[in-house]
């Protein structure tokens, strides 16, 4: 079955803007704490992070299984990939404690961001490479 270069792009687009929310939810949120209650009260709601957490796992997966049907991954993208999906996992979790939640999530948010990145850009047409 072959897959459509736009579905391909489709999905790395929504992968990098996911992974773009959460690193603005991780690093705006407490500022505009500060400003409003109410988004006091999400930055710390421990459904926003498994929320994003669940997103993330499935359309990261899509992205790079899609990508990988067209034109094999090669084994760094595909461990900066699993780190970053685990660091947001761990992050969402609160593994290995909570102090560490913060610098996991957007260290897992930056690599998963960056893996479909490079993903993107490894796609043939693509006039960035």
């Amino acid at each position: 079955m072959k897959v459509s270069s736009s579905a391909h792009a489709m999905c790395d687009a929504s992968a990098i803007g996911l992974s773009a929310l959460c690193l603005a939810h991780c690093l705006l949120l407490p500022v505009l704490a500060a400003l409003l209650p109410v988004f006091g009260s999400w930055a710390q709601a421990e459904w926003v992070h498994l929320l994003f957490a669940c997103i993330a796992l499935p359309l990261a997966g899509a992205a790079l299984w899609r990508a990988h049907r067209l034109r094999p991954l090669p084994l760094p993208l595909v461990a900066m990939a699993a780190l970053g999906l685990a660091g947001l996992m761990a992050g969402a979790f609160e593994f290995p404690s909570h102090a560490w939640e913060t610098p996991i999530t957007v260290s897992g948010s930056l690599l998963l961001a960056a893996a479909h990145l490079w993903n993107w850009r490894r796609r043939p047409h693509c006039a960035l490479d």
